[in-house]
């Protein structure tokens, strides 16, 4: 087993030893300069979302759906292979999540590594917060505020391919007729996004 196997099985066991070797191996990582990503899972009743943060900040929210795996090889490819599962350094986002959820906050106010996103995809992304909480915005509505009324359907895209939902609020973008529109947690975890804050 090399190395690579043995920070995988590490980071994927569920032992009480075996996670007290995780935190000492996450810790010795960020000490040494070796950890770029820090990654960690959280149950939610939109299922366990997969959370990343970079030094800058979170920098990945991915659905089940998605494909963890998936997701963590992409941030290697796109960021650094320097990943490992090291839940402390993501307890704040974490604890925010679980304050959404319990309808407890209105907004997040962790550091945000907006870095896999460029161009009118990352202004988008950047007047999604601007949708208060319990409202929606069409996506034409969202094109107009990020400058450009006609790119309806790039802000589909940016809404599509956001690499923050839940706390960046794609979710609150829907379509000009009211009905949900697309999502990347699926038709089901927007529907429960929606409906949290619309009862609150």
């Amino acid at each position: 087993m090399n190395i690579p196997d043995i920070v995988y099985a590490l980071s994927t066991s569920d032992s009480a030893v075996e996670q007290n070797l995780r935190e000492r191996l996450a810790a010795l990582a960020a000490e040494a300069g070796l950890l770029d990503v820090a990654y960690r899972t959280l149950d939610t009743p939109v299922g366990s979302l997969l959370l990343a943060a970079t030094d800058r900040g979170l920098v990945r929210v991915a659905f089940p759906r998605q494909d963890h795996d998936a997701v963590l090889q992409t941030l290697a490819e796109q960021i650094s292979p320097r990943i490992l599962r090291a839940p402390a350094r993501l307890d704040r986002v974490a604890h925010e999540i679980d304050e959404y959820f319990l309808s407890k906050r209105t907004s997040f106010d962790v550091p945000l590594d907006f870095r896999l996103s460029k161009g009118f995809r990352l202004e988008v992304l950047h007047h999604l917060p601007e949708i208060e909480y319990g409202h929606t915005a069409s996506y034409a509505a969202v094109a107009a505020a990020a400058g450009s009324p006609k790119a309806v359907r790039a802000v589909g895209t940016a809404c599509a391919l956001n690499p923050l939902p839940v706390v960046v609020p794609c979710h609150r973008v829907v379509r000009s007729d009211g009905s949900m529109g697309q999502y990347a947690g699926g038709p089901e975890a927007k529907s429960i996004l929606l409906t949290l804050e619309a009862a609150a």
